[in-house]
């Protein structure tokens, strides 16, 4: 068992003790508390879920650097009349993430960004506008070709920020995994002594094993293509089969909230493309987007989305997924990139599968945008269908790299940027850098 298993256990209650010490936000005094029963020895099988937690309150200042006097100093620099009853407001409306810690409320460290994308109830910030006319015309070209292929050749790196000189490195970075969508895989670099996991490694890397190196890059080819599929029109079989249904705890978990909403949602519905349907909509129709912090901090992801009706990409993916499956409809994991002319980010999706069909596709983060900018046909499209800008590096969430990071990671259930590890210890957000660089994207 390695460290990040220890997350599997996230759903085991902790002692009433610390849950209290966290709930105050009284993180040293909770992390005492876990220290001396590790050390009693006397709780074995309570352990991973106490070790697992220990890393979680030391991590979480960084996600939630921000008092609230520093907060509305930060709206104030744009919005110089923003007052304090709109911050409650704004909190209240669980537009802004918070966390309380030294017994004070801090909140999320893109809380701004997060504040953005709903312009009508922050109308005093800064907005950036964005041109969208390239998405749009390769959306309506992959719409009427039905299908559209991208050549992508991106270069990523990962880089150490505390001192590696003499000591041992091991470092992870994601790499375009054989899927339906892509083929001519092609490592072009790479630092030296990189080793491909092979192409169908749920979660594919090169991965290096050094001393004293603190950088590495990897330089890769592939082609991506997007089919266009209305699932509503195709002929389908009445039975779907039986995998991909069951539970993945800690987050992909058939809750009463969530048995009930799946039942709610679906009601009167008996094709497995209809029920298909009705989720999306579900989802894409009543989440709204908002940054989140480091995955590992999150509990019961899908069941507390639907509770909150807030998420990011991977929030909104995990939340369909759990409620497809409920539906007795196989649905999966996908992960890696977004990819734009002008750049590449993290981003994560879903698959469902419609027998005899086979498996089709939901982003329900790019159908709610759609819905909350009031493009139909985009939020259309996304039900079913994806689109060639994008690098597929991960089929599966929670699942181990290849070779598996024995020392904590940033993030034990995804991989979009990578990993590094110096002298067994796993590196968090604040302790490394990364990037990603597009070099090419061409549509064929």
């Amino acid at each position: 068992m390695t460290k990040n298993e220890a997350f599997l256990r996230l759903n085991d209650a902790l002692p009433a003790d610390i849950a209290r010490r966290k709930e105050l936000g009284d993180l040293e005094g909770a992390v005492r508390l876990i220290d001396a029963r590790l050390a009693s020895g006397r709780q074995p099988l309570l352990a991973p879920r106490l070790e697992a937690e220990r890393l979680r309150l030391e991590r979480l200042p960084h996600d939630y650097p921000y008092t609230r006097a520093r907060a509305v100093e930060l709206v104030r620099g744009e919005w110089p009349d923003f007052t304090q009853a709109q911050f409650d407001a704004l909190i209240d409306a669980g537009r802004i993430d918070w966390r309380m810690i030294g017994g004070e409320l801090h909140v999320h460290e893109d809380f701004l960004e997060s504040l953005r994308i709903y312009p009508e109830e922050a109308p005093g910030l800064q907005q950036k506008p964005t041109d969208h006319a390239a998405r749009d015309a390769m959306l309506a070209r992959m719409e009427a070709e039905g299908s559209l292929t991208a050549r992508i050749t991106l270069r990523a790196s990962i880089r150490a920020l505390v001192p590696v000189e003499g000591k041992a490195v091991q470092a992870w970075l994601p790499l375009p995994a054989a899927c339906p969508q892509q083929s001519e895989i092609e490592i072009l670099d790479a630092t030296p002594g990189g080793a491909a996991a092979p192409e169908d490694a749920p979660q594919r890397t090169m991965w290096w094993d050094a001393r004293g190196v603190g950088e590495f890059s990897v330089t890769y080819r592939y082609l991506h293509r997007a089919d266009y599929v209305d699932p509503m029109a195709l002929p389908l079989d009445p039975a779907q089969p039986a995998f991909d249904l069951e539970e993945q705890p800690p987050h992909i978990v058939f809750t009463p909230y969530l048995r009930a909403l799946a039942a709610e949602v679906t009601a009167g519905l008996t094709s497995p493309a209809e029920k298909a349907r009705a989720i999306y909509d579900y989802v894409t129709g009543q989440v709204d987007y908002r940054f989140q912090p480091a995955y590992l901090q999150l509990d019961c992801i899908a069941d507390q989305c639907a509770k909150t009706l807030r998420g990011d990409c991977g929030v909104f993916a995990l939340l369909f997924i759990t409620l497809c499956r409920i539906a007795g409809i196989p649905a999966r994991w996908q992960s890696g990139l977004s990819v734009r002319p002008d750049g590449a980010g993290p981003h994560d999706w879903a698959m469902f599968y419609l027998a005899p069909h086979g498996w089709l596709w939901a982003d329900c983060s790019f159908g709610s945008s759609a819905r909350r900018n009031g493009e139909a046909a985009r939020r259309r499209h996304y039900f079913g269908s994806l689109d060639p800008w994008r690098m597929a590096a991960n089929s599966a969430f929670q699942a181990p790299l290849a070779p598996p990071m024995t020392g904590w990671r940033q993030d034990p259930y995804d991989n979009q940027v990578g990993e590094l590890m110096v002298d067994g210890l796993g590196l968090s957000e604040a302790q490394r850098a990364w990037s990603q660089e597009v070099l090419e994207l061409e549509l064929l």
